[in-house]
């Protein structure tokens, strides 16, 4: 996949077959999307156009609002890449550019920049200042610009519409599972491995602490969950905890450790992902260390039954 930081080093193919949006997470319903401009792409000799903004809009528009999103930029170029992607196209959104009429995007973006001949969209697409584009403004500049546009309908998931902000509220729950199913495949993190107070190692459960760089990453709630590890190419089972480390002191700054099952090696300042299969509790104070232990013992159980280890 070709990736460009910029509409403006962007060089058109024959036929373009475009899909545009934030594609926060690039869940199930965004795949949807992406198989079928893959499809038309393919049924005209064509190729594929993935368009998004960062940073993402909403930290642009409301700045006084935290947000917190599935993807960093980097997560997303990984996902689209392996959907199978020709083109993606990172436009920078600013203040200024979130003034662009939905007129001069189409005019001056899909068409002149582009060169679109096939715009794919999802069931509840806006865009432009104020988001004052829809469908039926997109058909109407299809004529004036012949081009055609496909709409796609919204994905289900047990008759719930699947969206970047269930997803999001599911993580913020802790609910792994559920974001799993929407994304169709396992929520994770990445980040670097740094030092810790090195608690864990003096109860029998050592660990990697991480520093997620990226504010904007949403960070699933407080608890322990069952989780994979990729580190150094290889793959391993672990139990992540989420927290304050409540029974070692609740006024230290919340955390993310992992313990790696049949890991023993110095990682300081190695990058690893973390992918989350199933939170197995929340987070707890105990009575003394040795209760963290024993729980940690049990916890330890649980996880690798879930991971099948």
């Amino acid at each position: 996949m070709k990736v460009y930081h910029g509409i403006e080093k962007f060089e058109p193919p024959q036929f373009a077959v475009v899909t545009t949006g934030t594609f926060d997470g690039v869940h199930s319903g965004h795949v949807e999307i992406l198989n079928r401009i893959k499809s038309l792409a393919q049924q005209n000799e064509g190729e594929t156009v993935v368009v998004t903004f960062d940073p993402h809009p909403r930290t642009v528009i409301h700045p006084d609002i935290d947000i917190k999103l599935l993807h960093t930029i980097e997560e997303k170029i990984d996902r689209l890449d392996k959907a199978g992607i020709d083109h993606f196209v990172i436009i920078p959104f600013t203040k200024e550019f979130s003034r662009t009429s939905s007129l001069t995007f189409v005019r001056d973006i899909l068409i002149r920049e582009l060169q679109t001949k096939l715009l794919v969209i999802g069931y509840d697409h806006q865009f432009g200042r104020n988001r004052e584009g829809s469908i039926i403004e997109l058909e109407e500049f299809s004529r004036m610009y012949d081009f055609q546009i496909e709409q796609i309908e919204a994905q289900t998931f047990e008759d719930i519409n699947i969206s970047s902000t269930k997803i999001r509220k599911a993580l913020e729950k802790g609910d792994v599972a559920t974001a799993n199913v929407f994304l169709g495949y396992d929520f994770m993190i990445n980040g670097e491995v740094v030092h810790g107070f090195k608690k864990g190692k003096s109860i029998g459960f050592p660990t990697a602490n991480i520093s997620v760089s990226n504010s904007n990453k949403i960070i699933p709630a407080s608890g322990v969950y069952a989780v994979e590890v990729s580190l150094k190419g290889k793959l391993y089972g672990g139990m992540l905890n989420i927290g304050n480390k409540p029974t070692i002191g609740d006024k230290l700054e919340k955390s993310i450790e992992v313990h790696i099952f049949n890991f023993d090696e110095d990682i300081y300042g190695t990058s690893v992902q973390v992918n989350f299969k199933k939170r197995i509790r929340s987070e707890k104070k105990f009575e003394n260390i040795g209760a963290l232990g024993a729980q940690l013992e049990k916890d330890q159980s649980e996880v690798l039954e879930i991971l099948g280890l």
